[in-house]
């Protein structure tokens, strides 16, 4: 801050103190800005967009993409062409009709109007298009708002009419890159007459995005591939000229059955179809009053159910991905948990034992366990809940839904489905809720002990005797380790858990096996921050969580197990940088007075060849291979995993779980009690082994 001269002359002129009484907080009419044009996207471009971050960045392309579709969806295109040029701008193009060259207003055409214009567009009165994805307006216009350059072309009557924006200034741009602005198109080649279509590539602003952003081709190739279901037979291509040219090509004759189809679950049961319409009124602006008008709705779904425990649900309005689902999915969940209760487990004999507790009814997470499905609806001027168009939120939409879902899954469970496949699902949902009864009453079995005990941890745990960010878990294997770990540590903030027995493969276990395996129980209890859902990170007792287990594949296959049970039911642990793995030496060689350590036989090949630089021998340096944690003393233990000055630590991070979950399932095949498990795994990939170096 400056500091007051009482020497300094001072200006009692009318214009100082008009200047002086108006402060930063002043509120008057000075204060209200206009905002005209696409300047209200730039400067909030959340609102229109999402947000800044890749998400929004992507969502440009989407709403060209949705642009696209909407023209196919109206059986005007049956391509659309989506390039990512090497320059970072993105190129989507469709044989559709091409947006109207025409003067709107005398001055501008229909094309300037539907890129400079909110809320300017053909999907408004349902004249063009009676069910559109575009309700907005705002898609092509908040592209050329968020971008620096774009440029435009329409096939129609015969011509390739081009239009450029430079910095939301409509032009042309010549062969030099020299930029003149104007409303006139530019009339660039002759076409054919019957050739009609649509081609818009933008080179987006990236100062108003986050810092390092980028379209990610394979984000783009998943939303082609996910487009394609949405129109029978519409061709989807992804050109990447970023990496050499390579081409991706997407079309589905199936529809949402081919998008089920693809999902890689073992099927449970075929995949389910259904179809129907309803309708309802709402009241809508016309010509500048309110009038009621019906809304015809089309509902189409299809779902099968799978072995596994996860669900996927993907909806759709129109020709629009909703991730976040809305009022169809709300009405599509509870017809199927209304007509499972009715038809499925209703006088179920397994479930008896809960009736008189009204613990025999399916829960929606009962009933969507391995469930993958596929929901659409398809009506004009849907209601979405912001411009990004994530959610539904048109309300008479949930009881349209669940009638076509519920009578439609009834139809197949009393006749139209194969009775194998009714069974198979009744077994499964039977088996879910008696899973969830069961892991329940188990839970809060073991919570009631945990309250009844004077601290509610671990007979096995080694308690620090200080706790916070500060302090830290040591998960050891076995007790031999525990030993030279619980004498090596520093009491006041290390805690010490050995594992006795086997850690369940929560990738693979329900909720009830997880529940009863006495480790992954142990350590819920010993952090203390609960489990799964209920997993409240501010109430770990340790802020870090140390993985210290032997370096051989042993140690490997725990360390995997103990990663996948976290990633699935203490995530937030991963998410934010707490867990870690010790790095326990694999050798040790004593070099004079000094002893060296090597984690691995690479590591140990390497300083062996440092350590003869000297003149040194290297068959008179006897290196010795630990077999276990155990066969440390505790001063090798403590200099090499416990001490914070001289062990090594690896930060384990969220791929590193999903790495995790997947060794663990090939650890279970390898070293696992099924045999034609392993038989069959080895037999795949017997073709990888090269015979030379095998010792038979």
């Amino acid at each position: 801050m400056g500091r007051l001269n009482d020497d300094a002359p001072v200006d009692t002129s009318k214009s100082s103190k008009a200047a002086t009484n108006r402060t930063s907080d002043a509120y008057d009419e000075r204060s209200i800005q206009l905002l005209e044009g696409l300047d209200a996207v730039r400067k909030r471009p959340g609102m229109y967009i999402g947000g800044t971050g890749p998400a929004g960045l992507h969502h440009l392309v989407w709403e060209l993409i949705d642009n696209a579709v909407d023209e196919a969806a109206a059986g005007h295109a049956n391509l659309v062409e989506v390039t990512l040029h090497r320059d970072g701008s993105v190129e989507v193009g469709d044989n559709g009709r091409g947006i109207p060259i025409g003067r709107k207003d005398g001055k501008r055409t229909a094309l300037e109007i539907v890129f400079t214009e909110l809320h300017a567009g053909g999907k408004f009165g349902g004249g063009a298009y009676s069910a559109s994805g575009g309700l907005h307006g705002v898609g092509a216009s908040v592209v050329n708002a968020l971008a620096e350059k774009l440029i435009v072309e329409v096939d129609r009557e015969g011509q390739t009419h081009r239009l450029s924006f430079v910095d939301r200034v409509p032009g042309r741009i010549d062969a030099k890159g020299r930029f003149t602005a104007g409303s006139a198109l530019e009339k660039v080649r002759k076409v054919p007459e019957k050739r009609t279509g649509t081609r818009v590539r933008f080179w987006p602003d990236l100062d108003l995005f986050d810092p390092g952003l980028a379209i990610d081709p394979a984000l783009v190739a998943e939303h082609a591939a996910l487009v394609c279901f949405l129109v029978p037979g519409l061709k989807v291509r992804v050109i990447d000229k970023r990496s050499g040219g390579t081409t991706e090509e997407f079309v589905a004759k199936g529809g949402l059955a081919d998008l089920v189809a693809m999902h890689p679950g073992v099927p449970v049961t075929e995949v389910i179809t259904l179809h129907g319409t309803g309708s309802f009124e709402e009241k809508v602006p016309v010509e500048g009053r309110m009038t009621v008008v019906e809304r015809t709705v089309t509902v189409d779904a299809a779902l099968r159910w799978t072995s596994g425990y996860d669900s996927r649900i993907d909806s759709f309005v129109n020709t629009i991905p909703t991730p976040d689902g809305g009022t169809h999915v709300s009405g599509f969940d509870r017809a199927l948990t209304r007509v499972c209760n009715d038809l499925i487990v209703k006088d179920n004999r397994k479930l008896a034992k809960f009736a008189k507790s009204g613990k025999d009814r399916a829960e929606k997470a009962d009933v969507q366990e391995g469930l993958v499905a596929a929901v659409k609806v398809t009506f004009p001027e849907p209601q979405f809940k912001g411009q990004t168009k994530q959610e539904l939120g048109t309300p008479q939409i949930q009881s349209i839904a669940y009638e076509v879902v519920r009578d439609g899954l009834a139809n197949w469970l009393e006749g139209g489905g194969r009775k194998s496949h009714i069974n198979a699902l009744r077994d499964k949902v039977t088996s879910a809720i008696v899973n969830r009864v069961q892991a329940k009453a188990a839970l809060d079995a073991r919570r009631k002990a945990a309250n009844i005990s004077s601290a509610g941890r671990p007979d096995k745990l080694a308690d620090s005797r200080r706790h916070g960010m500060d302090s830290e878990l040591l998960i050891v294997e076995g007790d031999s380790a525990a030993g030279p770990a619980k004498a090596g540590r520093n009491a006041e903030t290390m805690a010490v858990l050995p594992l006795r027995g086997k850690v369940v493969n929560a990738s693979k276990s329900t909720m009830k096996q997880v529940i009863d395996n006495a480790e992954a129980q142990a350590l819920f209890a010993a952090i203390g921050a609960g489990s799964g859902h209920d997993f409240d990170l501010d109430q770990a007792r340790y802020g870090r969580i140390i993985i210290l287990c032997d370096a051989d594949v042993d140690g490997s296959h725990i360390r995997c197990l103990l990663l996948t049970l976290m990633y699935h039911y203490m995530r937030p642990l991963l998410e934010a940088g707490r867990v870690f793995a010790a790095q326990p030496p694999l050798y040790t060689v004593k070099v004079g007075d000094d002893t060296v350590h090597a984690l691995s036989d690479e590591d140990k090949e390497r300083l062996t060849q440092e350590l003869v630089r000297g003149g040194r021998k290297a068959e008179n340096l006897q290196w010795v291979r630990f077999k276990g944690l155990g066969e440390m003393d505790t001063e090798e233990l403590a200099v090499t995993c416990l001490d914070a000055e001289t062990r090594i630590l690896r930060r384990i991070t969220m791929d590193d779980a999903h790495e995790a979950a997947a060794a663990a399932d090939l650890f279970e095949t390898l070293m696992g009690n099924d045999v034609a498990r392993r038989r069959k795994y080895l037999l795949d990939n017997s073709e990888l082994v090269d015979r030379e170096i095998l010792d038979v």
